[in-house]
């Protein structure tokens, strides 16, 4: 029995989550962000079953399909458009049988253009010089009570800029990427700066991020932002970081309505 890890791995494709993957909205649903990872980690293993062409990942949207249960999950992952320099993927994460997450995964060739990169580029403050905040006394579940959180600001409704970072596995047993595991902490953004109180109100339905250099280090940066509008509407955007700067961005739909039984604002 492996311990200390979001995932177990069943076989080839198919990968068995531990209480520490377990959710936020509901402890007894996976919660996103490990298994976002965990579909990287599926690409990975993917691409290292064939010739490397020099294509890094740069965008990978994922469309939650509906409730993703605590249980184990398949994950399968096509090509759907080839190319040299261009590629794009597909990886499908199915629970009980059923598609639970769609991802697609844009692939660019990666080449040296150190001479013109250029953006802004200002560093968070060292998460080794902040203090942990607790946010497992916000969200309940296994998977937020596994993180390290530092703040860089104190936390504001709507607005948060944090570190994570975690000393679980993504995957027990199974060498993973700096990608994977960085990805595996992304979706966290939508709850570090919440509007309203998160035992009220709706999720997000999808993740979209876009990088424009691979994230290094074992350190998540979240500079995030959280808007509700007056239609049921809502987005999450946040600036991605690692140690050495901005690494890209990530964006969330939000479906602004009440839990059922919650009395809402």
């Amino acid at each position: 029995m492996y311990s200390g890890s979001y995932y177990q791995p069943v076989d080839e494709h198919r990968y068995k989550p531990t209480a520490h993957a377990s959710g936020a909205w509901d402890t007894e649903e996976l919660h996103f962000s490990p298994l976002g990872g965990l579909i990287v980690h599926a690409i990975d293993r993917f691409l290292a079953g064939r010739p490397d062409n020099g294509l890094a990942l740069a965008r990978i949207s994922y469309d939650i399909l509906g409730r993703l249960a605590l249980e184990e999950c398949e994950i399968r992952v096509e090509t759907i458009r080839p190319g040299r320099t261009i590629e794009l993927l597909e990886a499908v994460a199915l629970i009980a049988g059923r598609p639970a997450v769609r991802a697609r995964a844009w692939l660019l060739a990666s080449a040296d253009t150190s001479a013109v990169a250029g953006g802004p580029g200002d560093r968070l403050a060292p998460p080794e010089t902040l203090a942990p905040w607790p946010m497992h006394s916000v969200w309940p579940g296994g998977y937020v009570a596994s993180l390290d959180v530092r703040p860089v600001t104190p936390p504001q409704p709507g607005r948060t800029t944090a570190w994570l970072s975690t000393g679980l596995d993504l995957v027990a047993g199974q060498p993973v990427s700096a990608l994977a595991s960085f990805v595996a902490l992304v979706d966290t953004a939508n709850g570090i700066a919440v509007r309203q109180p998160p035992t009220d109100w709706f999720p997000n339905v999808d993740l979209t991020i876009h990088l424009h250099r691979g994230p290094v280090g074992r350190w998540t940066g979240l500079d995030t932002t959280v808007t509700f509008g007056p239609t049921g509407h809502g987005l999450t955007s946040t600036v991605l970081h690692d140690v050495e700067g901005p690494v890209g961005h990530a964006q969330q739909i939000l479906t602004v309505r009440p839990m059922p039984g919650a009395d809402g604002p």
